[in-house]
């Protein structure tokens, strides 16, 4: 239940402060805490301050800030009690835990010559981002996904915070478990940065349906070559294109004979046309579908869809 998996996440002497935020885990989005500043949450698109005593209020409340000793005290918690054994996703800048909840993290950086980042310290910033799992978002999409009982390569495109990631995560399932348009295939997902599948200890927190492969923490390019290796998948997932790179990568796979998901930041088609490498990928027709998601009075939506030669497919 999400509301117990909130609580847990604090140490059992700060539970008393959060069960009135975690009573409202269906909205809750964001726990930000920050040392020498009062707690946050972001609940139903709206900040509100979590006083001492766990009330939710939009003023700024007197004496409730965070300690450096409390926000060391909840990572410990968050990681088992065992930062060493986190040392590489706090590397990174976030745990993912059980759930499949996301914690960004920030402090002090330990560099490893001029660039590479070795490790972190005084962590003093927190933000757990609050899984929600849609089971059902890709529901008004899915028709268009396929031709003939085949997955169409598509990508999603998506400004930050329209829910191109929940709709990933959502298709991934659909098309690994089947669908009334195409049987269920198999589908590999490189997962970068654990929140498609959520992973745990290697194990997928969120339902990405049960003929799927994840890779979790792995980076695009070297992902997506390692699972065509090993795991023959007929569909690829991954999160967030951003470079050429990239783009490179994708038309590798598909030379494979395998069928492409992808996402990536943007406001409109003609915004990614204008990119120097996605003019190419257009321009060759690597993709079938192009879906652009956007927002209606704060609800994700789907705004257009077009075919690969960039006619309106959505009416």
């Amino acid at each position: 239940m999400l509301q117990e998996e909130v609580l847990h996440m604090f140490p059992e002497s700060m539970r008393a402060r959060w069960r009135q935020a975690a009573g409202q885990a269906e909205g809750l989005q964001e726990i930000r805490l920050r040392a020498q500043a009062p707690a946050m949450v972001l609940l139903h698109n709206r900040e509100w301050f979590v006083d001492r005593a766990g009330k939710l209020t939009d003023r700024q409340p007197v004496g409730a800030e965070s300690s450096p000793q409390e926000l060391e005290e909840i990572l410990a918690h968050l990681c088992q009690y065992s930062l060493y054994a986190f040392a590489d996703e706090i590397r990174q800048g976030f745990l993912t835990i059980q759930g499949g909840h996301r914690v960004g993290l920030a402090g002090q950086v330990i560099l490893e010559g001029k660039n590479e980042i070795r490790n972190m310290k005084y962590i003093r910033y927190l933000n757990i981002r609050i899984a929600h799992e849609v089971k059902g978002a890709a529901d008004s999409l899915i028709a268009y996904l396929y031709e003939k009982g085949q997955v169409l390569n598509t990508l999603l495109i998506s400004p930050p915070g329209c829910g191109k990631t929940t709709m990933l995560r959502d298709i991934v399932r659909q098309v690994s478990n089947g669908t009334v348009y195409g049987r269920g295939v198999n589908v590999s997902v490189v997962d970068e940065r654990s929140e498609i599948a959520g992973s745990y200890l290697g194990v997928a927190q969120n339902d990405v349906g049960v003929r799927t492969d994840v890779l979790d923490g792995c980076p695009k390019v070297e992902g997506m070559m390692l699972l065509i290796r090993s795991m023959a998948p007929q569909v690829l997932a991954v999160d967030e294109l951003g470079g050429e790179s990239d783009a490179q990568a994708l038309f590798t796979v598909s030379g494979c004979g395998c069928r492409i998901i992808a996402t990536m930041h943007g406001n409109s088609l003609e915004e990614i046309r204008n990119k120097n490498y996605m003019r190419y990928v257009m321009n060759n027709r690597l993709f079938d579908r192009y879906v652009v998601l956007g927002k209606y009075h704060g609800r994700c939506m789907v705004r257009e869809i077009y075919d690969g030669e960039g006619k309106q497919c959505l009416n």
